[in-house]
């Protein structure tokens, strides 16, 4: 296998890697490729000014750049989170707090079972009689918190 094309990098190979990973980042779900882009477009704008640098520093630059970039991002992405018409979208008892529903089976000893479309979930509260009218008040992982519906 001849690697004799990787001992000669140009500034705009990188440019193409950074954005053959920005095009990838948009395919793929999370969002890492999109700093690995922007890394390999900084080594890319390094490369114009100091086009004679070896592969191997070039290399070295966008792991640290990669890492940087990463870092960088996700402190980015904490103060700013993406805004989305829908926040609980992923967290679906979450969408049901607020709602009443009618019990399925009795709560005995603070817990019992609740049908909410095509799903039965786990329900805490105070003991009640099965087809009680519930109020979702809040959500622990996929347990809902009920209590009587006023």
């Amino acid at each position: 296998m001849d690697l004799s094309a990787f001992t000669e990098m140009e500034y705009w190979t990188w440019w193409l890697i950074g954005l053959g990973l920005v095009v990838i980042e948009m395919l793929v779900p999370g969002v890492v490729f999109l700093w690995l882009g922007i890394a390999a477009f900084l080594v890319g704008l390094v490369m114009v000014f100091v086009p004679d640098l070896a592969v191997t520093w070039q290399i070295g630059m966008f792991a640290a750049l990669s890492v940087v970039s990463i870092v960088l991002g996700r402190m980015w992405l904490k103060r700013n989170p993406i805004e989305t018409d829908d926040a609980t979208l992923n967290r679906r008892g979450e969408q049901y707090v607020g709602q009443a529903f009618t019990l399925d089976d009795a709560i005995i000893n603070g817990k019992g079972k609740l049908k909410v479309d095509d799903t039965t979930w786990r329900v805490e509260g105070e003991d009640l009689a099965e087809g009680t009218r519930v109020t979702v008040t809040g959500v622990d992982g996929v347990i809902l918190r009920v209590r009587a519906a006023d």
